[in-house]
C-alpha cells in the first residue's frame, strides 16, 4: 500500500467507494507535504511546486473527489467526507502527520482538517481562500448550469476568474492547459463540488484551529481577496499572511514565489 520515491504513473487510493487518484514526488523518507487542488483543475496544477520542493519532501498531490482522475460516486458529499478523503490517503500510504497546503476549495479542505483532524497535521498552509467561498447561491446556480449544459458553460469564462490579464497575455499555453483540463473534467463530479461550496461556511470553526497556519493571498484575486486571508489571521493564533503578486490560481501564476513561501514556511 506504500509508495516510496518517484510516481510518476500516479495510482489510486480506494476510499468510501471511490477511486482516489493520488500521484508522489520525492524520497518517502522526508517530511510528507500534502497538496490539495481547486475547483475544476487536477492534480497537475502543482507541478511547479511538486518540481520545486521534492528536494525537500516527499509530496503527495491528489485529484479531488470528482475531479481528474478521482471518481465521485454519484451520490452527495460535503466538505467533512472531502476533508476524511486526505485522512483515509494518509492511512493508504502509512502517514501519520504531514503538512498540508490547499488552494481555494483545497483551502476549505485545508480549514476542515485543521478544526476537525488536527492531530494528522504538522503544519497548514491555506492559499487563496476564506472561511465561505461566495455565496450560496451562485454556486447553486453554477452546479444547475453544469448540470445542464455541460463544462463548456464555465470553461470559456474562467482564465479572467483565474488570472490577471498581463498573465493571460504572457502565458497564453498554460492558461489554455488549464482551461483544457477544466473543460474536460466530469460535469457531476464539478457540479457536486459547487454543492459543497453552497454549503460550506466554516466562520464559526476557524477560531480553533491551533496547528501553525500559513495563509497566502493573491494581490489580485477577485474571490477570494487579501481582506479574506487577512480575516483567517486574525482568527488563527499565530498564522502568518503572505501575498503574492497573482489573481486567484497564484501557485501557477506566482509559481517560484509560492513555492518560496511553501519553502520558508515549512523548513
Amino acid at each position: 500500500m506504500t509508495q516510496i520515491g518517484n510516481d510518476t504513473a500516479g495510482k489510486t487510493c480506494e476510499v468510501d467507494g471511490i477511486g482516489l487518484h493520488y500521484r508522489t514526488d520525492g524520497e518517502r523518507g522526508k517530511p510528507c507535504l500534502v497538496l490539495s487542488n481547486s475547483l475544476g483543475t487536477d492534480l497537475s496544477m502543482w507541478d511547479a511546486q511538486a518540481a520545486a520542493l521534492a528536494g525537500d519532501f516527499f509530496v503527495v498531490r491528489y485529484d479531488t473527489r470528482g475531479h481528474g482522475q478521482s471518481a465521485s460516486a454519484g451520490a452527495p458529499f460535503d466538505i467533512g467526507r472531502l476533508g476524511l478523503d486526505v485522512v483515509a490517503l494518509l492511512d493508504h500510504l502509512d502517514i501519520a502527520r504531514a503538512a498540508f497546503c490547499g488552494i481555494s476549495m483545497g483551502g476549505l479542505i485545508g480549514q476542515w482538517l485543521g478544526i476537525h483532524e488536527p492531530r494528522r497535521l504538522t503544519q497548514l498552509v491555506l492559499a487563496n481562500t476564506a472561511a465561505r467561498i461566495g455565496g450560496a447561491a451562485p454556486w447553486q446556480l453554477r452546479a444547475e448550469q453544469v448540470r445542464r449544459d455541460g463544462m463548456a458553460a464555465v470553461a470559456d469564462g474562467a482564465a479572467a476568474r483565474w488570472f490577471t490579464p498581463q498573465f493571460i497575455a504572457r502565458e497564453a499555453d498554460t492558461v489554455a492547459r488549464m482551461v483544457a483540463t477544466l473543460r474536460s473534467q466530469d460535469a457531476g463530479g464539478y457540479a457536486a463540488c459547487c454543492d459543497v461550496l453552497a454549503q460550506t461556511d466554516l466562520h464559526a470553526g476557524v477560531g480553533t484551529i491551533s496547528v501553525p497556519t500559513l495563509i497566502i493571498a493573491g494581490e489580485h484575486d477577485p474571490v477570494t481577496t487579501v481582506d479574506d486571508g487577512r480575516w483567517l489571521q486574525r482568527q488563527i493564533a499565530g498564522a502568518r499572511l503572505a501575498s503574492v503578486p497573482a489573481s486567484h490560481i497564484s501557485n501557477v501564476e506566482a509559481a517560484d514565489l509560492f513555492a518560496a513561501q511553501l519553502r520558508t514556511f515549512l523548513l
